[in-house]
């Protein structure tokens, strides 16, 4: 079947551009490859949002949570009623492999569960789902891990924090206070200036008492077993381990975008190439939106600063495009 907008990427501006083509009138499909905001879905169990819940609205369906700042499960349960709300056109575990324009510029999304074709395309991947790895030895060990889950698994271990944003002093402290033995390698000579104004004294205190061990202007060299290298300012140091949580943070899925033939720039930032005002990209009535337009500087967008993407684009497809 073919449609006039698929839209690659399930999560919050994924679905608030399947409400837009909806509400324009265009026959689209949105394609997943997990469930449903499946980044949300992956985050921390007990975390609870930076921003407020009217922030995070889409669709016009009210998000009602129990205090100013939602939880991941308030989340969960916010976008599963938009979904109900507006019937989305969405397909899970859909996971898109490659696209192709013919020559009468249609577009062919190959998938794992058959082929898709489409007049326009939006790319709505986000950066959760893809970690920034440390290129080291023993990264691949079934200890490590680049997403966090829940604290219990940690209770009574020697855990290592590698990071010292946001998500590494939120993992250390939780880590800590449901009784892990937590040291932090960190790159930086202090933790991360913008830490949130409510974590920074928390991190720093326990750093302080020496209830978290803390290595600056350290990094780490090789991860085995039992047992950690780091490379710290007095030399290599090794250490016991039970356990490393490499908050290292996250990257659009540039291996994707080589795949679908999107352009990035050539600078550090990466960002798909893609007209400001109606972000559709070098390939003809292909668009970019949300987060993945800001490259490898994945904190100068989020759900509430991109929620307007997904308006832009379609007012700019509905311009170039007579429905019939």
């Amino acid at each position: 079947m073919k449609y006039d907008l698929v839209i690659i990427g399930g999560g919050p501006i994924g679905m608030n551009c399947g409400i837009e083509a909806k509400k324009a009138g265009l026959n689209y499909i949105i394609l997943e490859k997990g469930v449903l905001v499946n980044s949300l879905y992956n985050f921390p169990t007990n975390m609870t949002f930076f921003s407020t819940s009217n922030l995070l609205e889409i669709g016009d369906v009210p998000f009602i949570a129990h205090s100013d700042k939602p939880t991941r499960k308030e989340s969960l349960e916010y976008f599963r009623r938009v979904q109900d709300s507006w019937n989305l056109n969405i397909k899970l575990y859909t996971e898109v492999q490659s696209m192709h324009a013919g020559e009468d510029g249609v577009y062919q999304i190959e998938t794992n569960k058959g082929a898709f074709t489409a007049s326009s395309v939006i790319i709505s991947t986000g950066f959760y789902d893809t970690p920034r790895t440390l290129n080291i030895p023993g990264e691949d060990l079934p200890k490590v891990k680049h997403f966090y889950d829940d604290p219990h698994p940690y209770v009574d271990q020697r855990v290592l924090v590698i990071g010292a944003a946001n998500s590494a002093c939120d993992v250390a402290l939780e880590t800590y206070y449901k009784g892990a033995e937590v040291t932090m390698a960190i790159r930086e000579s202090e933790i991360y200036p913008k830490v949130k104004y409510w974590i920074r004294p928390n991190i720093e205190n326990r750093i302080k008492n020496g209830e978290i061990t803390a290595h600056f202007n350290t990094t780490v060299k090789e991860i085995r077993e039992c047992e950690v290298v780091l490379e710290t300012p007095e030399g290599e140091l090794t250490l016991k381990n039970d356990f490393v949580l490499a908050m290292t943070g996250y990257k659009p899925n540039y291996a994707l975008f080589e795949a679908l033939g999107l352009p990035v720039s050539d600078d550090e930032n990466r960002k798909p190439i893609h007209d400001p005002e109606t972000l559709e990209t070098p390939l003809p009535n292909v668009y970019v939106a949300g987060v993945i337009n800001a490259g490898m500087q994945t904190s100068k967008l989020f759900i509430e600063n991109t929620r307007v993407h997904s308006g832009m684009i379609v007012k700019a497809i509905l311009e170039k495009t007579t429905v019939v």
